[in-house]
Order: structure tokens, then C-alpha cells, then sequence
């Protein structure tokens, strides 16, 4: 059984430890984990993960934030997973910093990644991860504050909420998503 694991991002060295890569940040410590390692594909960073039997199918777009959708359809298609073995791992400011959120549909809350996606896909019922990266910034500095480096403060717990990000992943995957959301929401 095959199933798609979109972890949102931007590449290039300047989004690197930002918190709107935390998705990228979520898999990298998947896929270290697993020692695989991802390489370069078709609109994204690909890599594949063997867990109890399941594939799993790990992209980082390449294709930048506001056009992930086209990366999501693409490895759908091209890897016959249906929708309901989607989850993509976003970074959400509605969300205190911490504060991991499985959801099987939903709005795209103003993110630009889950929109398009939601465009690409013409549903929002797919499940996604949101990483609460908190809104401690001043009024209209949104972009500057998602792109931003992680505080020193927020450095330290990061390790510890990326390594319960994979077990959200692995539990997914192995229960499905209404008995994960039970044990992690």
C-alpha cells in the first residue's frame, strides 16, 4: 500500500531553518530515520520510506510554496495513490508554536501552499499535518514572520516536535487518520 507524504517548503539555502519549511524540516527527519535520502525528481525532492509494510512516498516540492499542488498531482498521478493516502505537513499561525493538528479536509486557513494545492486537487478534503508555528509578529508582517529563522527558544524544542511529527506520519499510515487524530490531537 502506497501512500503520498508532501512536506511543504521552499528550496534554496535562504528558506533553509525557516518556519515555512518546517513541512521540508518534517520529512528530512523522516527520511534521516529511515537513512534514505532524497533526490532529485520530477517538481520535487523525492525519497521512499518501507514502514510496516506500507510505502510511503516522501516529496519536497521544488516547484516553491504558492505552486505545491502541482507537485502533489503530479506524484499522485504518477504513483496511483489515491487522495485518501495524502497527507501534506504544513506550517499554520493559527496554531500556537508546537501544536501539531492532523485534519482529513479543511480550509486552506490563508496558506498559499494549501490552496493551490486545494486548486490543483478541486477538493480540500485531504489530510493534512499543521505544524503551529505561532503569531508573534506585528500587524502586516506576515510573510516576514513565516519566512523567518526559528528564536533560540523555539530552536531547542524544534528536534523534539519534528520527531513527533514522524510518529504522526508512521501512525497515519499503520491506523488511519481518525484513530491517529485520536492518540495525537
Amino acid at each position: 500500500m502506497k501512500y503520498l507524504i508532501a512536506g511543504l517548503g521552499n528550496i534554496g539555502v535562504d528558506y533553509e531553518n525557516t518556519r515555512h519549511n518546517i513541512g521540508f524540516d518534517a520529512l528530512d527527519e523522516l527520511a534521516g530515520s529511515s537513512n534514505v535520502s532524497f533526490s532529485s525528481a520530477r517538481y520535487a525532492d523525492q525519497a521512499t520510506v518501507k514502514f510496516k509494510g506500507r510505502t510511503l512516498i516522501l516529496i519536497k516540492p521544488t516547484t516553491y510554496m504558492n505552486l505545491s499542488g502541482k507537485a502533489v498531482h503530479y506524484w499522485l498521478q504518477h504513483e496511483k495513490i489515491p487522495l485518501d493516502r495524502l497527507l501534506v505537513i504544513t506550517d499554520d499561525l493559527a496554531l500556537p508554536f508546537g501544536t501539531l493538528r492532523l485534519k482529513t479536509k479543511g480550509s486552506d486557513g490563508g496558506h498559499n501552499g494549501l490552496k493551490n494545492i486545494q486548486q490543483v486537487l478541486g477538493t480540500p478534503n485531504y489530510s493534512r499535518l499543521r505544524f503551529g508555528i505561532g503569531s508573534e509578529f506585528p500587524r502586516g508582517h506576515q510573510v516576514d514572520f513565516v519566512l523567518s529563522k526559528w528564536s533560540d527558544e523555539e530552536q531547542k524544542e524544534l528536534p523534539g516536535l519534528v520527531g513527533r511529527c514522524s510518529e504522526i506520519i508512521k501512525s497515519f499510515v499503520s491506523i488511519g487518520p481518525a484513530r491517529t487524530m485520536n492518540l495525537f490531537n
